[in-house]
């Protein structure tokens, strides 16, 4: 069978055409191919160190800023899906969730100071009075009961000399106090509210000093028989000049400075103990 040129002609352009047609098709499947790569090479994947780590091999774990990391790189959220706010947290009201302070307890000292006077307080009664301050080589020139006031001369070594019957007397069997005291008072942290509370043993003078503000409010509160003398630190007197009967007193602070309490004594002493709020 023969054929004209025009015919071989139309042949190879057919030809052509057909060539051109599966190259183009097979272009575009690679392209598809190239689009959707396997879920096994996802870049995602390969960044996530935990699909690396075996279940059960808890030495092999990354470490928490891994996996920070790791959740950093999730995939963001849709347009569709709406944002979840974060939880509110509940008010905090100011001074509500606050521990209250207590009152801080000040106590007079009883040593490294001048003693005038001593009641004895034996565990074993009667008390030993000796003529030397110490046990060996010392006679016993006489014997007191407990609650028996003794004048002191002088103190030795853990040791009281007095003056009737005169001799020595050991110290820590009998309760004694500081002729003179001056003490300031300070609030713990965050408090306003203070106990003094003590005793003077024969005649002495105890002083408390609290430093208070202008318009600040002062509350004293008595808890023994003696109410102590409030001062101001022009050393003017706050309060009713009648102690003997006062229990309380709440006022105002006049000008800013160190107000003083203090408890005198005459005689045999006393107990003491006020409350005191500086707010």
């Amino acid at each position: 069978m023969s054929f004209t040129s025009t015919q071989i002609i139309i042949t190879g352009l057919a030809g052509l055409a057909t060539a051109v047609g599966v190259a183009a098709a097979t272009i575009q499947s690679g392209a598809i191919e190239q689009s959707n790569p396997p879920v096994a090479e996802s870049p995602a994947a390969v960044r996530n160190p935990i699909s690396l780590v075996p279940a059960n091999n808890p030495e092999s774990r990354p470490a928490e800023p891994l996996q920070a990391e790791t959740q950093a790189t999730e995939a963001p959220k849709s347009e569709s899906q709406p944002a979840q706010s974060p939880a509110l947290e509940p008010p905090q009201i100011a001074g509500v969730s606050q521990q209250k302070v207590g009152a801080v307890v000040v106590t007079p000292p009883n040593s490294g100071c001048k003693i005038s006077m001593a009641v004895v307080s034996d565990p074993n009664p009667p008390l030993n009075v000796r003529s030397r301050p110490q046990v060996n080589g010392s006679k016993i020139v006489g014997k007191l009961q407990n609650n028996t006031f003794v004048s002191v001369a002088e103190e030795q070594n853990g040791w009281l000399r007095i003056t009737d019957p005169p001799g020595w007397i050991a110290k820590n069997r009998t309760e004694s106090s500081c002729v003179n005291v001056n003490q300031q008072i300070n609030f713990l942290p965050g408090g306003d509210e203070a106990i003094v509370k003590g005793r003077i043993i024969g005649g002495g003078s105890h002083s408390y000093k609290i430093r208070a503000a202008k318009n600040q409010t002062m509350i004293v509160k008595n808890r023994k028989d003696v109410f102590p003398l409030i001062l101001t630190p022009g050393g003017t007197t706050l309060g009713n000049s009648d102690r003997d009967n006062q229990t309380e007193w709440t006022g105002k602070i006049p000008v800013t400075g160190n107000y003083t309490f203090q408890l005198d004594s005459n005689f045999r002493g006393y107990e003491y103990e006020f409350y005191v709020q500086v707010r």
